[in-house]
């Protein structure tokens, strides 16, 4: 089965994006697929490489970012809440005349037409957060 995965809500705020993290790593390791990975609303905050968590405590971004480099994943965050939240990209940051961007790594900044796009292609659009 292959399965496009939602991600509404922060890194810390909630534990959907842990849930979204173990779900899609327990999908892999079953032999599933997963088509796309959208950060949406406060989701989009997993993508920031600014995040710095304390260091016994596990860091989300990095998680994402791994998982996505191991198994070529496709993870997109919304570009309007993006530019809410401050979060850009290389071309996102000269096109707004940022002085810096602040993607992490396996990220990239798109819009709503890549999660419409997973909801048909995908077998499953899984939702994680309100």
């Amino acid at each position: 089965m292959e399965f496009g995965i939602l991600v509404n809500e922060g890194p810390y705020q909630h534990q959907a994006a842990d849930s979204a993290y173990l779900f899609a790593k327990a999908a892999l390791e079953k032999g599933h697929k997963i088509y796309r990975i959208f950060f949406y609303h406060d989701g989009v905050n997993n993508g920031t490489r600014l995040t710095t968590p304390p260091q016994d405590d596990r860091n989300i971004v990095e998680r994402w970012s791994q998982l996505a480099e191991e198994h070529d994943i496709d993870m997109v965050i919304c570009v309007a809440a993006a530019q809410r939240r401050g979060i850009v990209d290389p071309e996102e940051m000269k096109r707004n005349g940022k002085d810096a961007d602040n993607i992490a790594p396996g990220f990239r900044i798109s819009g709503l037409g890549q999660l419409i796009e997973a909801g048909i292609k995908a077998d499953r659009l899984v939702v994680f957060g309100d």
